[in-house]
Formats: structure tokens, sequence, C-alpha cells
């Protein structure tokens, strides 16, 4: 699959996104309270946010990374290929899926937010890593480190 060019939040699916957000799950609710207003490591998280056709649970722009919360929906065959075709387009354009059944969002919220540190730590070495194999001049004729450089920062 290609990546896809592609504008966030579409217009026409605003009325879905405020819809989702205005009546979202208890799981989601419950999440939401831990992870917004930057209390994770401070990262910012989006709820209900478009990305291409789809709606993303939760994302995090700066980490690339969607949090889905999974309920009883998911558990049926059909529902699975959907999943597995989201996940590869959000792949695709460089976002990491990851899913978490609605109950962990009661039994286990910091293994979730572990999941998050992990995830973020391996963002941050992959972007040292990619400064550090940069052979390209900055913006004064020095050796660049990547911030004037924005496109070498992703993935």
């Amino acid at each position: 699959m290609d990546k896809i060019a592609t504008r966030p939040n579409k217009t026409e699916q605003k009325a879905l996104r405020q819809y989702l957000r205005n009546n979202k799950t208890a799981p989601e609710a419950v999440f939401w309270q831990v992870v917004k207003g930057r209390q994770v490591d401070g990262l910012k998280f989006r709820r209900q946010y478009g990305f291409g056709p789809y709606i993303l649970d939760f994302y995090c722009p700066e980490i690339r990374l969607c949090i889905e919360l999974d309920g009883e929906v998911h558990k049926s065959a059909s529902a699975d290929e959907y999943d597995r075709i989201r996940t590869q387009y959000l792949n695709t354009n460089d976002i990491t899926v990851i899913r978490f059944d609605n109950e962990v969002v009661y039994r286990n919220i910091e293994g979730i937010i572990l999941q998050i540190r992990k995830h973020k730590e391996k963002w941050d070495e992959l972007k040292q890593d990619r400064i550090n194999n940069t052979n390209t001049k900055g913006k004064n004729g020095n050796q660049c480190d990547g911030s004037d450089h924005p496109y070498l920062l992703l993935p």
C-alpha cells in the first residue's frame, strides 16, 4: 500500500467526530482523563481525530501513535478484517496503532501508559538515529542536527 497524502480532520467528518467526542464510551472517558492536558510525559493526545477515511479514538501526532479502545463491536470476523485494513493504512502512513480491549482500561491503565512510554522511547531513538546518520548541512553550513530539517525527524 502506498503512502497517501491526506488532510487530517476532513470537513465532511466533522459532525461525526463531534458526535463521537460528545458520546464517548465509559472506557474512552476514563482513558481521556488520564492522557488529556499532556499528563503522560508531556504528550498531547487528540480524541476522535480524523486521518484519511478513518477516525482514530486517540492520536498523538508528536510520536505518530494511535490508541484504539475496542469494545464488543470489534469482536467479529468482519470487524477484524476492517481493523486489519485500517491498521495497514495507518501503518503505511507512519502511524503506529496500539489496540486495547475496553476492559484493560479498568484493569490495567498503568499498562497502557507503559506501552505509550515504550513507544515514545522507540520514537525518540529512531529520531536520534536519523539525526546522527544525516550528513546534510544545516542552514548555517554546519553539520545538521535535524532541527532545521523537519522532514528528517519523520519516519
